[in-house]
């Protein structure tokens, strides 16, 4: 798979990452502990060196093996963040999940729902996948916000999913498959016709959560 050219709407772009990245997404993930610890994937056997060089050597060797594909958010030309497809699974299954991160200062800016609604496009039309995921904690406001302007189905609790910030967290499900959005997740949500209510979590969920 090849999906280096980047793609753009607007002032945002996401594009493949690359080696020299790592300087200033180091810097970023530096200077927003505090904005992003409540939300980053730990380790449960303890603490890992933080070495964001080794980590886009790691992202690349997992493109070029077919597992994923590392983009990173620009705005305007400058690094906004992270947007990580992973977990790509071929064959009957067809799928794979989307992860993010921005920086603070680049927050409110429309910057995350277009980009994760041109990498699920890319998913789509070129890796001709056929289910995208997105895992949200119950608590993650902002990425709540991103599922319900993009349409996204919510698919229901998974209880202690994934380990974020010293502990295994719940998570509420979303997904879209390629029927749902014919035309593209960008140009749906564009023209307004997301559907308001596909991300809205039951009651029954909210008060487990």
């Amino acid at each position: 798979m090849d999906v280096s050219a980047p793609r753009t709407h607007g002032a945002t772009s996401i594009r493949l990452i690359k080696p020299r990245d790592a300087k200033i997404l180091q810097h970023e993930l530096l200077t927003n502990r505090d904005w992003l610890r409540p939300w980053e994937a730990t380790n449960p056997d303890g603490a890992v060196s933080f070495d964001m060089r080794l980590g886009v050597r790691r992202l690349l060797q997992q493109y070029r093996e077919g597992g994923g594909v590392p983009f990173v958010m620009e705005h305007d030309g400058q690094i906004a963040g992270q947007l990580n497809v992973w977990g790509i699974a071929r064959g009957s299954l067809a799928s794979a999940t989307i992860g993010y991160w921005v920086s603070r200062r680049f927050a409110g800016k429309g910057i995350t729902p277009t980009a994760v609604a041109l990498a699920t496009d890319v998913c789509f039309t070129e890796l001709r996948l056929h289910r995208m995921e997105i895992c949200i904690r119950p608590e993650n406001h902002a990425s709540l916000r991103v599922v319900e302007k993009l349409g996204f189905r919510y698919e229901g609790l998974r209880r202690r999913f994934i380990h974020i910030d010293g502990d295994w967290r719940d998570h509420y499900c979303f997904a879209l498959v390629r029927e749902d959005v014919p035309h593209g997740v960008l140009e749906r949500w564009v023209s307004g016709r997301a559907p308001r209510d596909a991300a809205a979590v039951p009651p029954s969920d909210l008060m487990q959560a």
